[in-house]
């Protein structure tokens, strides 16, 4: 299996893709009345897709899933950037761990983080981070799940990156709080050639299956912190 999507729920994909996609200088793939598709190339033909399906009551439930964009070495012309482009500001300003908080044109929260330390290579997303009960099991389990691998140790919780080192970290944090409701964004993963039984293996690591085989074109599953995620064909 590989990591392939990041999708995140939408009353409006067009607008919320038109935002995203310029905001990461990603390539519109798909523009379809209720899905906009936008595809980030990560280099060594590794890429990550941001999906937009249009939802009419998106949850309201408190995100586990957060982008963090690359600030670089200039964080404040890139928050100066992503507010021209219609982000606003959710937060009070620039925190301790060099972080600012911005809200996409739906209200979808998400952050501007500088360098501070990361490895280079990551391009615009530097990091999707990932509420867990327990990131060390989750860290194992989601290495299984999308092929990444062990990049060293985040703030209290596990860091994957693709094997090739490029694109963004996956970094499983302790979770705030037990999760509530629906995530509003989550991942998708591909299942390739070789996989076998994707259902039972990822029952056997701890997913929990929240649809039958051959009940929809994809495998819904939650992760062993409940977080949701597709596998798709």
């Amino acid at each position: 299996m590989r990591l392939e999507n990041v999708v995140r729920d939408a009353r409006d994909p067009h607008r919320l893709g038109r935002f995203w996609a310029a905001a990461l200088g990603a390539e519109l793939i798909t523009d379809e009345p209720d899905l906009v598709e936008a595809r980030l190339q990560l280099g060594g033909g590794a890429f990550l897709n941001l999906c937009l399906p249009r939802v009419e009551e998106p949850s309201t439930s408190p995100e586990r899933l957060h982008l963090d964009v690359a600030g670089g070495a200039r964080p404040d012309e890139v928050v100066e950037r992503l507010l021209a482009l219609g982000a606003q500001r959710a937060g009070g300003g620039r925190g301790p761990d060099q972080r600012v908080v911005l809200a996409d044109p739906e209200g979808g929260a998400f952050d501007v983080v500088a360098d501070a330390g990361r490895p280079g290579g990551s391009g615009p997303i530097a990091a999707l981070r990932l509420d867990s009960a327990d990131p060390a099991r989750d860290g194992a389990f989601w290495a299984t799940a999308t092929g990444w691998v062990p990049a060293g140790d985040g703030p209290g919780g596990a860091v994957l990156r693709h094997p090739s080192g490029v694109g963004p970290l996956l970094e499983l944090r302790p979770e705030p709080g037990p999760k509530r409701g629906k995530n509003r964004v989550h991942l998708d993963v591909r299942r390739e050639d070789g996989d076998g039984d994707v259902h039972e293996h990822l029952l056997d690591l701890g997913a929990r299956a929240l649809s039958a085989p051959g009940e929809l074109p994809w495998l819904v599953f939650a992760d062993p912190s409940g977080n949701e995620f597709c596998v798709l064909r």
